[in-house]
């Protein structure tokens, strides 16, 4: 596997974040240029997919932005890690088993700071489960557009979780949203390391 690794220290633009992502796409589709990995953060802003429902909208006041990304609404802000990709399926031509590479990318970088996490057939996403109670702790959002994927997945580290409230996240009414330092406040500054590098690992199986 040929991956550009590009790590931004400052919050990026979200128009100009999926610009870049579109043209890299493209240009692995025509030039077969190399595949992309891409952590950043955003500035606050709420974003909705192609399957959301104005209902989803609890704060009419709120600006939301529509993106062909899958899935609906959800909210990006400082304190969550978003890890963006364009990676080339051409050979392998199985979405699901990109999906679950994914979530086995987060699992395990999860697990590495003794948190336990798992995916949800139903509900898409990686959840943390706490005295019976059922909170998202990161978020996937998947386009497929000539056998290459891109977007991304987005991981609450201690971000604000009071903007959740504005939306219903994701479509989900009945379950929560957590984040890394309200489930246990340790050093996180190694994560993005640690994601990468399992990613890379999985995507190679």
């Amino acid at each position: 596997m040929n991956i550009e690794i590009k790590k931004s220290i400052k919050p990026v633009n979200y128009f100009e974040a999926i610009n870049f992502l579109e043209t890299r796409l493209h240009q692995i589709h025509t030039y077969n240029e190399k595949e992309l990995i891409w952590t950043l953060e955003h500035d606050e802003i709420f974003t909705a997919g192609t399957s959301y429902n104005e209902k989803e909208i609890l704060d009419k006041s709120i600006k939301i932005i529509n993106t062909n990304r899958g899935g609906k609404i959800t909210y990006h802000g400082p304190g969550q890690l978003i890890c963006y990709f364009v990676v080339d399926l051409r050979n392998k031509k199985d979405v699901r088993k990109f999906i679950t590479s994914i979530e086995k990318t987060i699992i395990q970088t999860l697990r590495y700071f003794k948190i336990e996490t798992f995916s949800d057939k139903d509900n898409i996403g990686i959840w943390h489960k706490e005295n019976n109670e059922f909170n998202k702790v990161a978020a996937i959002g998947v386009r497929v557009r000539k056998w290459i994927a891109y977007h991304g997945f987005a991981i609450n580290i201690n971000n604000n979780l009071e903007q959740y409230k504005k939306i219903i996240p994701c479509g989900i009414s009945d379950k929560g949203i957590t984040n890394l330092v309200k489930i246990n406040n340790q050093d996180y500054s190694n994560l993005e390391n640690i994601l990468i590098e399992k990613f890379i690992l999985n995507l190679k199986n």
